[in-house]
């Protein structure tokens, strides 16, 4: 297939591409840094400034990754701003031009994530589950709102709600293993909030596996099948480094220090993957210490 990715130079888009490469698919990466894409995702990758340099071209499926960095600094208007921008608007930029097309790919997979269901508490969480209505959920039903208008073009539209991706070098890992290296490390406030992980392989295979099921639609929770609570988190990721994990960040450090985005940080859901189990998808790494194990001694 010839294949167009957002977001291809992202930590879970270079291994996408990667795999697709692999398996004999053509690709092409809309990104603000063409010239970067050979290198970052592959030699035979093409990157394009500007969507109607494929105008001419046969697209056969769409894999909408993109969007700036939730966690990365405070929800400041301005930063809110950039989040709404780099998701909702440049899917609305992307749905907008498929509809242009006359032949239109069949198939349309786009990022969201689990904050689409706000804070979960302990309650199991399933595609079937309702939301709390905050700030994560309102920028993720947007974004998944203009990824699903795909589909009024009669193409299938898959929406990837992601957890915390696992990687080696990169992603939110990558800033816990220095104080944790330090004995820094421990539970966040009373770390009872659940932490949906899964780990790049995983997502990766399961982009490849909605890319080929004809019969996948809607939202699929892109986590693996055993959540754990944040306490749980830190001790196995203590126990992985061989390291105590005895000091715990305080909530109202936090809330000081971050704002509103110290929920991101404080709150969770024990989101589990129902429906690609009922589809059929097999975990690689379905517990997190084998997880940890094999990002951090990649």
């Amino acid at each position: 297939m010839h294949i167009l990715l957002t977001g291809g130079t992202g930590l879970i888009g270079r291994a996408l591409c990667k795999r697709l490469v692999a398996e004999g698919h053509q690709l092409t990466v809309w990104s603000r840094r063409p010239d970067q894409v050979p290198t970052l995702c592959g030699a035979q990758v093409q990157g394009i400034a500007s969507l109607q340099q494929l105008d001419q071209q046969t697209v056969d499926a769409v894999i909408n990754l993109a969007g700036a960095p939730i966690a990365d600094r405070p929800w400041t208007a301005k930063r809110k701003a950039v989040l709404w921008a780099s998701r909702v608007g440049l899917t609305e930029q992307l749905v907008e031009w498929l509809g242009q097309q006359e032949h239109k790919p069949k198939v349309l997979i786009s990022g969201s994530a689990v904050g689409w269901y706000g804070d979960g508490g302990d309650v199991l969480i399933t595609e079937q589950s309702p939301p709390s209505l905050e700030y994560t959920h309102t920028l993720c039903d947007a974004w998944e709102a203009a990824a699903r208008r795909a589909g009024s073009y009669g193409i299938r539209v898959c929406l990837l709600r992601t957890g915390l991706v696992l990687a080696p070098n990169g992603g939110f890992l990558s800033r816990l293993l220095l104080p944790f290296k330090l004995c820094l490390g421990g539970p966040i406030g009373k770390g009872q909030h659940y932490m949906p992980w899964v780990h790049r392989d995983d997502m990766v295979g399961i982009i490849v596996q909605l890319l080929l099921n004809p019969d996948a639609q809607g939202p699929f929770n892109a986590v693996a099948p055993n959540p754990v609570s944040n306490r749980e988190f830190a001790r196995t990721l203590g126990k992985v480094l061989k390291r105590p994990t005895i000091l715990p960040l305080p909530a109202p450090v936090l809330k000081l220090g971050l704002g509103e985005m110290s929920r991101l940080l404080l709150t969770g859901q024990r989101a589990v993957p129902e429906k690609m189990l009922e589809q059929g998808y097999q975990f690689k790494f379905s517990e997190l210490e084998t997880a940890l194990n094999d990002v951090i001694n990649h």
